[in-house]
């Protein structure tokens, strides 16, 4: 009896968020107005912060850092690497692809996109066989079965996540595998989008 009135209960929190989403204010876009990604802690509705007076997080409020290392990114951070906006962010995250948080541990605690996994860019080249490739002894990578992956770091003037992708690339990993949001964690901020706290 609990079950079935748990699961009663489910459908109708279901329909209460479904019903909520299409009353926001502030859409992700006309069509969609949140997305839900499945995380380690279970589910999570990234929607963007509704309150039509906010402001960016001071932390990426800042305009100019020094060059280097903090130098602007190109469009195409390498040949066969596709760079993505917010939206097909969401929808390869809301299909289950793989987001990696290219960031230093710190960062990532602080605040990442809702089910991103912490690969920070000086440890990607030897954790490979978390997204698909293998090792024999201490040959090079296999990375035949490698996955889809997305990676991310600060914003356009950050290059941990393009060096990450640089030690992928030069370790084998199939570049039409790999998705980079170029905007990154500032451009996250300033559309207001959900930010959780990272995992360790």
């Amino acid at each position: 009896m609990n079950k079935i009135f748990a699961g009663i209960a489910c459908i109708f929190c279901l329909t209460v968020t479904a019903a909520s989403a299409e009353e926001l204010t502030v859409k992700i876009n006309s069509s969609t107005p949140s997305v839900t990604v499945d995380t380690v802690n279970g589910p999570v509705e990234i929607i963007r912060n509704q309150d039509t007076d906010a402001t960016i997080d001071s932390k990426y409020a800042k305009t100019s850092r020094a060059c280097p290392p903090f130098c602007i990114q190109p469009m195409e951070v390498a040949p066969g690497v596709t760079t993505v906006g917010e939206i097909e962010l969401l929808e390869f995250a809301k299909k289950g692809g793989k987001l990696i948080d290219g960031r230093t541990i710190e960062w990532h605690v602080d605040g990442t996109i809702p089910g991103a996994i912490n690969m920070p860019y000086t440890e990607m080249a030897s954790r490979l066989d978390e997204i698909g490739c293998v090792r024999d002894a201490n040959g090079p990578w296999n990375c035949v079965n490698a996955e889809e992956v997305l990676l991310f770091c600060n914003g356009q003037w950050c290059g941990q996540s393009p060096m990450a992708i640089k030690a992928m690339l030069r370790e084998g990993y199939p570049p039409e595998k790999i998705f980079y949001y170029r905007g990154g964690m500032q451009a996250w901020h300033t559309l207001g989008l959900t930010v959780v706290e990272g995992e360790m």
